[in-house]
């Protein structure tokens, strides 16, 4: 006699695409409910099942679909449909969003090396003003007026010609001009220091947390802090604004959650939290994937460490990329009050598109400045994010604020969970609003480009760029001008891999 029927373990939520962490080949993914978690489940012909831990809350992931807003279709695709997502970027005329996050990596080299580095960075290309200059006109072309364009690397403080590339995209319009820095250059540069200070960026800053072993691990420095220490002060003293951008790995500083929150909240250059849960690429590709950080497990231990300060209930999807993408809250600071937004004002009914989209006692101005403020490209302290939350607050009664104290008493914390080829998902990239810009004009989402195999080709393509200009310098002949055009033709690369100056690979 047969045996009883069993139930699975799990809810079958949907189907999706996915890629096999091992060869990159598109395959099925489920995307499952158990044990009020949500994993991704996929099989590869050749590699076999690989199963991964997407997120820590199931409930909060599936009520994250109220909160996905239409998309707003660039003025412009640069790429055509022709193989399918992912191997078309980009971007192009399937992608379900525009650019709200412009990345330029300006260089691969770097003055660290840390261990966590997802973009495995070392020596190999310098990108030219002319190309960075190309780059933003061709993001003009297609945005019309961008939001924000963030110079990255490697290390780019270290790039030469940073400066003129921060001015470069200043002459453009660009509305918002970020530098992601360690903050090496910065604490021990007067020069460059006082160059900064003409140009003010909004300083996105690497800082995991305080404990030595933590920067050991995460940066392969146990005794960076009081350099990254004397950095901060030393922006405060230039008007940059700074958003903390800690990497948080579990069982390394999963505790220093809620000190993170504290120091922030006292310092003066600091005006948000960028939280990004560990994701595995580049350097950082061993790991449990069943044990992965996610949103939820963060937003548990923010409000344990904080006692209270910060709930997870604070915390709304940000609409404009996948909702379970990004998360964000904002909070009135003043003195020892700190007040999230989200407990005086019911930002979820606003920014809810699918039961009040046409709800009538909704204000739509309320409506555009929580639209503003919660989207990736809104900067905190910048003229239009106060404006907006300026306008959030009159409708709390926190009104009487003018503009200047409102920006002064702003504060965000935002997290952001990017997709690696274990957790990656071609319904959430389709949404993806930002993206890396090469200088061939191609606009190719951040999962993508560290996933499927972009960055390394682009990365060789041009290290082998920067090698011909070096050999032509040194024969003493004219040197290639001719744009670059990158050949993303094999989807699925396991790719030669060019060693770097330390003798590891990229």
């Amino acid at each position: 006699m047969a045996g009883a029927k069993k139930d699975a373990d799990y809810v079958f939520y949907e189907l999706t695409r996915s890629i096999c962490p091992e060869c990159r080949r598109v395959i099925d993914a489920q995307i499952l409910l158990r044990e009020g978690k949500v994993y991704m489940r996929k099989r590869c012909p050749e590699h076999g099942p690989f199963e991964a831990l997407v997120y820590g809350d199931a409930e909060a992931y599936t009520r994250g679909a109220r909160f996905n807003k239409p998309g707003t279709i660039p003025l412009a695709f640069t790429t055509e449909i022709a193989r399918g997502c992912p191997h078309d970027c980009g971007l192009c005329p399937d992608h379900q969003q525009h650019v709200c996050v412009g990345i330029i990596e300006v260089n691969s080299a770097c003055n660290m090396e840390c261990p966590l580095c997802f973009a495995n960075a070392g020596a190999g290309f310098n990108l030219t003003l002319k190309d960075v200059e190309g780059i933003l006109d061709h993001l003009v072309t297609t945005e019309g007026s961008p939001e924000v364009v963030q110079f990255s690397g490697g290390e780019p403080t270290i790039h030469r010609l940073i400066i003129p590339m921060i001015k470069a995209a200043r002459a453009r319009g660009i509305r918002h001009v970020m530098l992601n820095t360690n903050g090496k250059r910065i604490a021990n540069d007067d020069a460059f220091l006082a160059e900064l200070a003409e140009v003010r960026p909004s300083i996105y800053f690497q800082f995991d947390g305080f404990a030595s072993e933590t920067y050991r691990i995460i940066r392969g420095d146990p005794d960076i802090l009081p350099e990254k220490l004397r950095a901060l002060e030393r922006l405060a003293t230039i008007g940059c604004g700074v958003i903390l951008v800690p990497a948080i790995e579990r069982g390394v500083n999963d505790h220093e959650v809620g000190a993170i929150v504290r120091f922030a909240l006292e310092h003066p250059a600091v005006r948000g939290i960028n939280f990004q849960p560990a994701f595995h690429a580049g350097r950082h590709s061993t790991h449990d994937p069943l044990q992965r950080v996610t949103i939820p497990d963060v937003l548990g231990w923010m409000e344990a460490q904080t006692d209270g300060l910060f709930l997870k209930s604070d915390f709304v999807p940000v609409p404009c990329c996948f909702p379970t993408c990004n998360s964000v809250t904002y909070a009135y600071v003043d003195g020892e009050t700190v007040l999230p937004l989200p407990r005086v004002l019911n930002v979820d009914d606003y920014l809810d598109y699918i039961t009040n989209r046409v709800a009538p006692d909704l204000s739509d101005e309320i409506r555009r400045a929580l639209e503003g403020l919660w989207s990736s490209s809104a900067v905190p302290g910048s003229d239009k994010s106060a404006a907006e939350f300026a306008l959030s607050c009159a409708a709390c009664d926190l009104a009487g604020l003018d503009l200047g104290a409102v920006a002064d008493r702003m504060f965000m914390i935002m997290l952001q969970d990017f997709m690696d080829p274990w957790t990656f998902n071609q319904k959430n990239l389709m949404k993806c609003c930002k993206e890396f810009l090469l200088p061939d004009g191609q606009q190719i989402p951040f999962c993508a480009y560290n996933s499927v195999g972009y960055r390394e080709q682009a990365h060789i393509q041009l290290a082998a760029r920067e090698r011909a200009r070096n050999r032509a310098k040194r024969a003493g002949v004219p040197v290639e001008t001719t744009p670059i055009t990158f050949d993303f033709k094999k989807p699925y690369p396991h790719l030669p891999l060019v060693p770097n100056r330390h003798g590891r690979s990229w």
